[in-house]
């Protein structure tokens, strides 16, 4: 199960009702932080879900909107919080830039009893949990060193309970063998195969999430069969070339890559105060219906096999009024 909350859905400048990039995704027992804009920490303790264990930073890119909120952040961080480590992770553009941001600036006068990792994306694989991976892919942006990120929860097939009971297999490391798909071999000489008490296999949940983006041919591949494809929104298609100037996409075209993809949800942030919400709802859905244009501290859950729960946030003022 994957959650994903959003603290920040505006694009370069913040609004009255919307602050800059940064996500939350909570996969079990691991937080990461996806970008970081100005203000980011704020949003973490309006939201609810605090600093414990939010020791790892993803970020997109190396503009300033996705990653100013780090100074303050990480000051934070040494100045209140209990945290040893902290991990920086991103393309060596993007890495750069923090470190002047850091070392040049924040750390030049705190002296922090955390250690900061920074660590150069590479495309593929970041991280294997017991539950779940991290992978990393290419996106096309200004300048180099772009990346999103797909979290995928691990496949699995359900120990059938019925069949090993009548199978008279026994509770303890015999079940536990089987799960892992070993065969076993039971006292009366019986060998037993996986496929005797798993189910079909039920394939784990996918959430994707591209920050800033020029392209979406180039990205087909990771998010093919998203449950959740969260992607920015920066332009109404009338403004599509213009989009295309500033290295960004249009609602039209993120819903388009959505429903060419076999994607079950689409969220649409980093939205620009120039339009209406309304207005990027009406022209998504016209092409893929099932879309949400989030706001902050809109929470999303996915889970194996079901479909995409949203949790309504608590917004003080509607954008459209």
């Amino acid at each position: 199960m994957f959650e994903i909350v959003f603290l920040g859905t505006s694009a370069s400048a913040p609004s009255i009702h919307r602050g800059l990039p940064a996500q939350i995704i909570l996969a079990g027992e691991h937080r990461f932080l996806v970008d970081c804009g100005e203000g980011t920490q704020r949003q973490i303790l309006r939201s609810g879900v605090g600093f414990k264990r939010l020791n790892r930073i993803l970020l997109t890119h190396s503009h300033l909107d996705h990653i100013l909120g780090l100074g303050g952040l990480v000051s934070t961080f040494a100045s209140w919080e209990e945290m040893s480590e902290l991990e920086i992770w991103g393309g060596k553009p993007t890495l750069d830039r923090v470190q002047k941001l850091l070392y040049g600036v924040v750390l030049d006068y705190e002296r922090i009893p955390i250690q900061i990792h920074l660590i150069d994306i590479k495309a593929g694989k970041l991280m294997q949990a017991k539950d779940f991976t991290v992978s990393a892919f290419p996106v096309t942006h200004r300048g180099q060193g772009n990346f999103g990120f797909i979290f995928q929860e691990k496949s699995h097939r359900p120990f059938l309970l019925d069949k090993a009971e009548a199978l008279g297999i026994p509770a303890g490391p015999e079940r536990a063998a089987l799960v892992k798909g070993e065969a076993i071999t039971l006292k009366d000489g019986r060998i037993i195969q996986p496929d005797m008490v798993l189910g079909e296999l039920i394939r784990g949940s996918k959430l994707v999430y591209i920050g800033d983006t020029s392209r979406t041919d180039n990205v087909t591949e990771y998010v093919k069969d998203a449950d959740a494809l969260a992607i920015e929104a920066t332009f109404l298609h009338e403004n599509v070339e213009e989009a295309r100037a500033f290295g960004h996409i249009t609602a039209r075209e993120a819903a388009a890559l959505a429903l060419e993809n076999g994607v079950k949800t689409l969220l649409l942030t980093h939205v620009s105060r120039r339009y209406r919400e309304r207005d990027i709802v009406d022209e998504a859905r016209r092409v893929f219906p099932n879309t949400y244009v989030v706001r902050d501290f809109d929470h999303f859950t996915l889970r194996r096999d079901q479909p995409v729960e949203k949790k309504v946030a608590q917004h003080q003022e509607d954008d459209d009024k």
